[in-house]
């Protein structure tokens, strides 16, 4: 991360403060939130400070299609009996055009929490980045995790930051799955929690959830098939099944690609093991599986 000399926050600092530099800047501050200390030394570089001004002529020029951004889609979430599942396709378009075959929207964020993504991929992917760094931050100063309830607040306010942006075009909308380790019931410790652009959070109770352009079909798809009683093996193979769903009618989600070996990306979090992103080869077998058997019956 670049930081530049020089330039002025919405919080002022004594000369002896300036002189000493960023450290002595952050303990002025006097909290422990990561993003509110850049917010108050150089504003530049969040997400939320980034403007995207549209010619005179017309502001349908900025829009996201016009200026070819990358555009997301789709995610799912799936409680089961040991923790929460959430997996991605693979596929980015901009417009009519594919403009990523193999992007990533499946980020673990600290060792109990993995955030995925949908809409602006740009915007979308600094912020995940930011609020990783926002949980790191907080950890290694207050010596202790934040809790689950806080992380998903904590998500809810920089997607807010983001709500000009999101006038313009540039949404971000992302799912939050998460293990609440003070939860002593493994079956109920699995958490999702859904925003919309302008940083409202809900909490999920039916067991599953899905965003982006596939997100009806993947519903459709998880309604039928998922149980909050299946094992880690059986809810990981419903939420790929749910993507191929989503991709077999919506064209900006991308199916399993058995050519370049392309896979979704699945994260499961457990109490046992944590955040763990599921090998290639286990999802190969997977997919080798589920295509072979809707060779057989096309409508699954």
């Amino acid at each position: 991360m670049e930081f530049r000399e020089g330039i002025p926050g919405p919080r002022q600092f004594g000369p002896e403060q300036q002189q000493l530099g960023h450290r002595a800047a952050f303990a002025a501050l006097g909290e422990t939130s990561f993003s509110n200390y850049v917010a108050a030394t150089q504003p530049h570089l969040l997400p939320a400070a980034r403007t995207f001004d549209a010619p005179r002529s017309g502001a349908s020029h900025a829009s996201p299609e016009a200026l070819g951004v990358p555009h997301g889609t789709t995610i799912v979430a799936l409680q089961f009996n040991e923790g929460v599942v959430i997996a991605g396709d693979r596929r980015a378009t901009a417009g009519n055009v594919i403009a990523q075959r193999d992007i990533e929207k499946i980020f673990i964020t600290d060792s109990h929490s993995a955030v995925g993504i949908a809409g602006s991929a740009g915007i979308a992917i600094e912020m995940i980045r930011l609020y990783s760094v926002e949980l790191e931050h907080y950890e290694k100063i207050e010596g202790v995790q934040m809790s689950l309830d806080g992380k998903a607040n904590r998500l809810a306010g920089m997607v807010r930051g983001n709500l000009g942006a999101a006038m313009q075009g540039f949404v971000v909308v992302p799912l939050f799955a998460g293990y609440d380790v003070d939860e002593p019931d493994p079956a109920k410790a699995g958490r999702i929690v859904t925003y919309d652009p302008t940083g409202g959070r809900y909490d999920e109770w039916l067991g599953y959830h899905a965003v982006g352009s596939g997100s009806v079909f993947a519903k459709s798809s998880l309604k039928k098939l998922h149980r909050t009683s299946a094992d880690l093996e059986t809810t990981v193979r419903t939420a790929v099944a749910a993507l191929y769903d989503a991709a077999d009618d919506d064209t900006a989600t991308g199916g399993p690609d058995l050519v370049r070996k392309i896979w979704p990306v699945v994260v499961s979090i457990t109490g046992a093991e944590g955040a763990v992103r599921r090998s290639e080869s286990e999802l190969a077998g997977i997919v080798e599986r589920l295509v072979a058997e809707r060779a057989e019956n096309p409508g699954g």
